[in-house]
Parts: C-alpha cells; sequence; structure tokens
C-alpha cells in the first residue's frame, strides 16, 4: 500500500470511530427544563463531532469542490457530494452526512487499490528496463554501470541470468534468451556471433559480449516502457461519451433535486423536511463515479492484458478501433510470408535432385547473391572450394563453373540457357525458376519462392471467426505469384504489382467502400497490417496500423498504432479478440451503472430509498464495475 493510500486509510478509521461514537449519542429529549438543557448540551456535542468526522474524512472533497467552483467547473461528482451532505446536515442528519463522504472515501480508496494492482501487473508483466550495464574497459577490466552512461560502440557483457540493457550486435559468445516479456512467447531464442539482439531480453545460458549500436534513451526497452506508460493518451468514443454525458447529466440532475425539493411542499402543501431529504437522497445516488473510474480502467486493464501476449496498443481509441475492425488489409512480403528465399521445389531431368542441387550450390558457392544463398542452404552440407574452378560470372543471365575438373555447371535464368542452347521448359509451380545445365544438357530446374508462414492460413481462419467480414491482401508482386498466395491462405481480395502510392489508393478505395453514400462515419474501421517499414504511409492512412514482427524496429514502433512483437500472424486475431472483449466488458459498465442508478434514484425520488441506502448503492455499484474491468486483465 503506498503512502497516499495509507494516509486514506488513516482517516477513513478516524472518522468511522467518530462516526460510531456520533451514533451512540443520545439524542434532545425536549426544549425546556433539565432534560431540555441536558438534550442541547448533547446536540451541540454531537454536531461537533459530526462535524470534526466529516472534515477528516471528506475536507478533501469539499476543497476540489470549491477549487473546480472558483475554475468555473461547477457541475462534477465533488459538487454532488457536498452539497447532498451539507444539505443533509442543515436538516439534522449528521450520521448520513459523515456515511456520505466517509463510504465514499471506502470506495475511492478500493478503487486507487484497483488501479494500482493493474498498474502493477502491466509492470510486473513488462519487467524488462534493465538496472545496470557490465562496461568492458580497454584493458579487458569490467565495470558496472547505469546503461544511460553506454555510449554507442562500447563493448558490454552480459552474463547467464542477466537482462540485455542495450540493443546491438554479438561479437563473442553463444547463448538463449528469454524473449517473453517482449513477445509473449516462450520458446527462447539462440544467438550467437554477429546477431542482432535487443534489449530487454533475459540471457538464459552462456557469456556474451555485445558491442552496443543505440544510446539506452533509443533503445528497444526505452520505446517499449514509453510506450506502455503512454498508452492512455488517446481516449476512446466511449471514454468521450463518459465526458460528454457527465457535463450534460450532473446539471440535469441537479435541477431535478432542486425540483424534487421545491415542487411537493409549494404546490402539494407537503413537508419541507422530508422532500429535502429525498433531493439529497437524489443527488447521492446520482454520482456518476462508477461510471467516471470503470471504464477508463477497464481500457487500461485491456491494453494491460494485450501487453501480456506480446501486442502493444498506444490508446484506448486503437482499441476500440480494433474492436470495430471489420476490413483487414495484408502487406504479403513479411506479413503472411516470411520474406526471404527458400527452395521450394527441385525438378531434375536427367540427374537426381541431390545432384542437381549440389551443381547448382557447388556453381554460387562464391556469390553472395539471395539466391546463390538459398541454393547453399538448400544443399546444407560443407562446400569444398577446391572442387570449383573456372568461375565465371555472365551479366544478367547467371553464373558458369567447372566441378571437380570436368563437369562445366551453368545456372540461371533461360536467357541464359538460350546462350548455352539447352531445351528448357517452365514449371507448374509459381516462383523464381533457376534453370542448371550439366555440359550443355538441360539438367533440370530449381523453384525459389517467398514461403507463406505456418500459421498464416490459421490466421486468416481466426479472424473470420472474430467476425471480420474481408481480408484484402496488397503487393508489389507479380500477380500470379500474388494470386497464388491469396488462393492457399482464402484471402478474399488481392491487388497485386503495386507501388507505396498506389497501395495508399487502394485504401482510399476500400475506405469509400465501407462508408455508405450520404454517411458521414464508416461502418466499422479499417486495418492494415504490414511490416511498419515500406508500409509506414499505409500504416498512418488506415483506421488502425498494425506493424507485425516490429521487434527492434523504429520505423514499425513510431508509424503503427499497434505493435506486435513478433511475426506471427495469429496475434493479429488475438489483438482483436482481446478489444473485442475489453468493448465488452466497457458496454456492461456503462449500462449497468446506468440502469442501477436510474432505479435507484426514482426509489429515492418515492422515498423508498434513505441515505444509507444511496451510499452502499454508489459505492457497491462503482465495486462491482471496477472488478469486472479488471476482467480485461486476464
Amino acid at each position: 500500500m503506498e503512502k497516499k493510500q495509507k494516509y486514506t486509510l488513516t482517516r477513513i478509521i478516524v472518522a468511522a470511530v467518530m462516526l460510531a461514537v456520533v451514533l451512540a449519542l443520545p439524542s434532545g429529549v425536549g426544549a425546556t427544563g433539565a432534560a431540555g438543557v441536558a438534550g442541547a448540551w448533547w446536540i451541540s456535542r454531537k454536531l461537533w463531532v459530526a462535524l470534526a468526522a466529516y472534515l477528516i474524512v471528506g475536507g478533501d472533497v469539499v476543497g476540489k469542490a470549491i477549487k473546480n467552483i472558483l475554475h468555473g467547473e461547477i457541475f462534477d461528482e465533488n459538487f454532488l457530494m457536498v452539497v447532498a451532505t451539507v444539505g443533509a446536515i442543515a436538516i439534522g442528519e449528521y450520521p448520513e452526512a459523515v456515511a456520505v463522504m466517509l463510504f465514499y472515501q471506502i470506495g475511492e480508496l478500493l478503487e486507487d487499490m484497483a488501479v494500482e494492482k493493474s498498474r502493477k501487473s502491466i509492470s510486473s508483466l513488462m519487467d524488462i528496463r534493465p538496472d545496470y550495464a557490465n562496461l568492458e574497459a580497454e584493458d579487458g577490466s569490467m565495470q558496472r554501470v547505469a546503461p544511460e552512461s553506454v555510449a554507442i560502440g562500447s563493448t558490454i557483457v552480459v552474463k547467464p541470468g542477466e537482462k540485455v540493457p542495450l540493443d546491438g550486435v554479438v561479437i563473442e559468445g553463444r547463448s538463449s534468451l528469454n524473449t517473453t516479456a517482449l513477445t509473449g512467447e516462450s520458446l527462447p531464442r539462440d544467438v550467437s556471433k554477429d546477431d542482432k539482439i535487443i534489449s530487454g531480453c533475459i540471457n538464459l545460458s552462456g557469456l556474451l559480449k555485445i558491442r552496443t549500436a543505440s544510446t539506452f534513451g533509443e533503445s528497444t526497452v526505452s520505446k517499449i516502457l514509453d510506450l506502455v506508460q503512454n498508452s492512455d493518451n488517446g481516449k476512446s468514443g466511449k471514454e468521450k461519451f463518459i465526458t460528454r454525458f457527465a457535463k450534460w447529466y450532473t446539471p440535469i440532475v441537479c435541477g431535478a433535486a432542486v425540483l424534487l425539493a421545491v415542487i411537493p411542499p409549494l404546490f402539494f402543501g407537503a413537508e419541507w423536511t422530508e422532500w429535502i431529504r429525498r433531493a439529497l437522497t437524489f443527488l447521492v445516488i446520482s454520482c456518476p463515479c462508477a461510471l467516471v473510474i470503470s471504464v477508463p480502467l477497464s481500457f487500461f486493464a485491456g491494453i494491460g492484458g494485450a501487453s501480456r501476449h506480446g501486442i502493444l496498443i498506444k490508446g484506448s481509441n486503437y482499441l476500440e478501433g480494433l474492436a470495430n475492425s471489420d476490413v483487414i488489409v495484408f502487406d504479403k512480403t513479411g506479413t503472411l510470408t516470411k520474406g526471404t528465399f527458400e527452395v521450394t521445389a527441385v525438378h531434375p531431368q536427367v540427374i537426381s535432385e541431390a545432384r542437381l542441387l549440389e551443381m547448382a550450390a557447388l556453381a554460387e558457392s562464391f556469390s553472395s547473391h539471395p539466391i546463390a544463398i538459398s541454393l547453399r542452404k538448400a544443399y546444407g552440407k560443407v562446400i569444398d572450394s577446391s572442387r570449383i574452378t573456372e568461375v565465371e560470372e555472365i551479366a544478367g543471365c547467371g553464373i558458369s563453373a567447372t566441378v571437380d575438373g570436368t563437369d562445366k555447371v551453368y545456372v540461371g535464368n533461360d536467357k541464359l540457357m538460350d546462350k548455352v542452347g539447352c531445351g528448357w521448359h517452365q514449371c507448374h509451380k509459381e516462383g523464381t525458376l533457376i534453370h542448371v545445365a550439366l555440359n550443355q544438357e538441360y539438367a533440370g530446374h530449381i523453384v525459389i519462392s517467398d514461403v507463406v508462414k505456418p500459421q498464416a492460413a490459421e490466421a486468416i481462419r481466426a479472424l473470420k471467426a472474430e467476425g471480420v467480414r474481408k481480408t484484402v491482401m496488397l503487393t508489389g508482386d507479380r500477380k500470379a505469384v500474388g494470386e497464388n498466395v491469396a488462393s492457399e491462405l482464402g484471402i478474399d481480395e488481392v491487388r497485386t504489382e503495386l507501388l507505396p502510392a498506389d497501395k495508399v489508393a487502394e485504401m482510399r478505395r476500400l475506405c469509400g467502400e465501407m462508408k455508405p453514400e450520404g454517411e458521414s462515419e464508416s461502418k466499422g474501421a479499417l486495418a492494415f497490417v504490414g511490416d511498419g517499414i515500406n508500409d509506414a504511409p499505409v500504416l498512418k492512412y488506415a483506421d488502425v496500423g498494425i506493424a507485425m514482427g516490429a521487434l527492434g524496429s523504429d520505423a514499425a514502433i513510431e508509424a503503427a498504432d499497434v505493435v506486435l512483437m513478433d511475426d506471427n500472424p495469429l496475434k493479429i486475431a488475438k489483438a482483436i479478440g482481446i478489444s473485442r472483449k475489453t468493448l465488452k466488458i466497457v458496454n456492461e459498465n456503462i449500462w449497468f451503472a446506468i440502469g442501477v442508478k436510474v432505479a435507484i434514484m426514482i426509489l429515492g425520488a418515492l422515498g423508498i430509498a434513505n441515505m444509507w441506502l444511496a451510499v452502499f448503492a454508489d459505492v457497491g455499484v462503482a465495486l462491482l464495475c471496477i472488478l469486472n474491468s479488471l476482467r480485461a486483465m486476464r
């Protein structure tokens, strides 16, 4: 419990004891004689004890009300509480006045503790801030320093069990990293020399030496923590509704209370004291605390729940946008596909598959081209460079080399085969076709293509299950490749051979389709999912921009509204599911709080609900809404 909470609890306990004294003191029995004098003494004592208890537990509420009035903000929950309680004291309802403030403060304390629990839960999930860095000096000695003091290009040492304090590149060592706090994934990530490494991970096994690539302020861990801490900056439509609602609700309630107190006695001869009491009870019941606190808390809890899964949402407005997502637009490369070339098919003509792949890998053994790297990776064996001689690159066509001193190997495109004079043929599979000729005889071809992520098809099905109406893929790739991927994944619509400007134009078209003619607002939200670097313009244009696989990507974190910290497309459906659950909880709180308050306000106006019931009803509704809000954390 924090210092402020302890102080509030102390005030509550003192006021509760004083309230018990007020209830124990007898009331006066008359206005004349000894009994009358004694009664006046006890009434005076009872009033002063009640006033002292009232100021101890409710002084800050009175102070806020006065301060707000001086600033022109009259109608808020503090004003309602003060008017109701001062009125109760004026008609002699001292215990009720103290009880109103007492139970209000109990509710505020419990609400504060609930918010603090939510914040601590998020902090524990995002407990990635390193406390120190082991800085290696030129003489090899090591010094423990603050991460903020480490310069770019320095060498730091991360021991097993320690957090990686800064982004960088491994220059020595091999280990496994726990990235759970960043990605939500429990599977460790292996790193070795020359691998990039980001701050916030936990070193599980070996000793690592890292050359730093950023300052602490620019590191991944700092950006993530800043994003989470400021995630409640953007107000959602529901929160704006509550603000507008309170602006109209409070003066209407105050006006209704005045009419309730005045009309029956003036026009129907009713008793003033009774109807003033009913009006004051009406005011206490009407306090909108449950709505004012539970709705923002629900969004905050939802954002915290999402962060557990490596989903960082920049504000409650974007969480609400996710929940309303009706059309999801995907980039292809790096989003639905791995974004790296791999050998997907080997079709030999006169030799075996293994021999065809070996010849291609040997011929391309000295090249740094992505296709050459893919061929060597698919071959999977250590290449003996002494077997390869007379390597010649043929511009725009491919490469030739002599293998084992006897076999002349040609590896390249159809133009190279034409030069060699081989009768090559096309393949039924989509991808980049690499032809191989051996001693001027066509030996077959190898297909290299961007591989679809294993979870991509399941991710599209999961989005459909979440109620997403339409999925669209935008890509700069060839028509045949794009349509093949879309068909394989079950995507509804695909647009191919697009430049970045074309993607923005397609987004405008989709927005136009979602907004019916003559209406000012779209039916649902349009979300775009990309890698956050080359898709930055489209991420900004969408209602909700989602950067996927953006671990350590500056452009992604800057451009996107939602950042998925790994490259698993299933997280998109997870993010939408969490946002819809949060929005459902928000709606439950709004309707429950308004419904209960209206019902009890009617009972108060009819004289059925007294001041005590009003206090319990107000605090009870607020607590139930808060407990319901915390469900979004799970």
